[in-house]
């Protein structure tokens, strides 16, 4: 790949004002432009139609990572992507902040078949590791019982009490949840979440506490929820974590599946890592601040940045002492 896509390129997020949003995002981690405007969410990692990273440093600052992403031919994710990947053209992942002061609506997201057919994009499995939360907070996490189509029906067609239905688990900060696409799931208020996801934008609505935007109701999406949805009861998705050290550092496994791993690092001093031909590699940081060195040029990491490290960029170090997230895609 050409030497010149080399090098950790810092990223200016995609920022979302939504309905029920909070301004954490913008006092905690110095997103947006200081105007005390409300962000439901930032878009940390992004190559979507509805919003794409812009370059901040580097040979390429001011172009976009879409960009990059079409004039490298896919290398930039990894070396192979475009023969090896089934969806070549799309960026593989999207990664964000999201605040939620008022509860999220009850959704679900459908799988790649689903979405490829109805909506011409990626499906939607996604994992939050929850950075704070307020005492009591809580999610929707599947259904409580295990249901027929009918009978979710029957519940709309009454109007009937759908959250009944629903399981509720109550979360604090450093909880990791797996959502496969087709489960039914909701980020509830006075949390602060980081997600990794499929390259998705798509959701549909169950049931969105019948608020008013610009005085009139958001789209509710029953059919297509419903045909995507996993009816039967939740199973124990929660993920199976995994800490070691490393170089002397805390290293933790958070999530991992086909499309995705996720892995949160606690720097104590300094780390080396290895961008492969396999994946490139994204940093978000959550706290502290320290340098990425690359070819002896420092590049600083602070709380709230991201970094994309494209793909066969080879060793990098991080020395300082911050956490951060680090994704991937799945080596296969």
């Amino acid at each position: 790949m050409n030497k010149n896509y080399m090098y950790p390129m810092k990223l200016v997020p995609v920022l979302k004002n939504i309905v029920w949003g909070g301004t954490r995002l913008q006092s905690e981690y110095g997103k947006g432009d200081g105007a005390n405007k409300k962000i439901a969410e930032s878009w940390e990692l992004t190559v979507h139609k509805n919003g794409t990273n812009i370059i901040q440093n580097g040979r390429f600052a001011g172009e976009s990572l879409e960009e990059i992403f079409k004039t490298s031919n896919g290398e930039i994710v990894s070396r192979n992507y475009k023969s090896e990947s089934e969806t070549p053209d799309k960026f593989p992942l999207l990664i964000k902040f999201i605040d939620a002061e008022q509860n999220l609506s009850v959704q679900v997201h459908p799988d790649n078949e689903y979405a490829m057919k109805f909506e011409n994009e990626l499906g939607k499995t996604e994992m939050w590791y929850v950075i704070d939360a307020m005492p009591d907070s809580k999610i929707v996490y599947g259904l409580k019982d295990d249901f027929t189509r009918q009978e979710l029906e029957a519940v709309f067609n009454s109007d009937g009490k759908f959250d009944e239905c629903l399981n509720y688990i109550k979360v604090k900060a450093g909880d990791v949840y797996f959502i496969p696409a087709g489960l039914v799931h909701a980020i509830g208020k006075g949390i602060l979440i980081a997600e990794v996801q499929q390259n998705s934008d798509t959701t549909y609505r169950f049931y969105d506490y019948d608020r008013l935007v610009e005085g009139k109701k958001r789209e509710l999406h029953i059919e297509k929820a419903l045909d995507v949805c996993i009816k039967n009861k939740a199973a124990d998705y929660k993920a199976k974590r995994n800490a070691e050290k490393k170089e002397g550092n805390d290293v933790e496994l958070l999530s991992q599946c086909q499309y995705f791993t996720v892995e949160k690092y606690n720097i104590l001093s300094e780390i080396k890592i290895t961008a492969d031909e396999k994946s490139f590699n994204s940093i978000i940081c959550l706290g502290g601040s320290a340098d990425i060195i690359c070819g002896g040029i420092k590049y600083k990491l602070q709380k709230g940045d991201s970094y994309f490290i494209p793909a066969d960029m080879g060793e990098y170090i991080i020395f300082g002492k911050c956490d951060f997230l680090f994704v991937r895609l799945t080596k296969k």
